[in-house]
């Protein structure tokens, strides 16, 4: 399985990127789910946000609620992040994930290798 994910790079406070992170390769289930975490230099990972298997379910970390938006596209096997209204705070390394379940959160199994965000002021 593998998860590639692009779309990052440096933009101005108050911009607008959009992450996208194509699946390979799994054919266990076609019912899994998808999320986005990040690491800001010097700090632990966290959870930005995630989709259910029929993408009509999300969640966000409260930190990017109103700003970011997940979204998926089965028919290209990819997952979107739409990040709007960027802040310093927000750069980070961004990864992608995959559960196995429908419903995220148990068994995030596999893994991106992250595209950098890097917000300005």
């Amino acid at each position: 399985v593998q998860l590639q994910a692009s779309g990052g790079g440096l933009v101005q406070s108050g911009g607008s990127l959009r992450l996208s992170c194509e699946a390979s390769g799994y054919t266990f289930s076609p019912s899994y789910s998808m999320g986005w975490f990040r690491q800001a230099p010097g700090k632990g990972r966290e959870f930005v946000g995630s989709i259910n298997w029929s993408g009509d379910k999300t969640y966000y970390t409260e930190t990017v609620k109103g700003r970011f938006t997940v979204s998926r596209d089965d028919a290209k096997n990819t997952v979107y992040l739409q990040m709007n209204s960027l802040k310093p705070e927000d750069t980070a390394v961004y990864y992608c994930a995959l559960d196995i379940y429908a419903e995220p959160g148990s068994a995030w199994t596999f893994w991106g290798h992250g595209t950098l965000v890097t917000v300005s002021s």
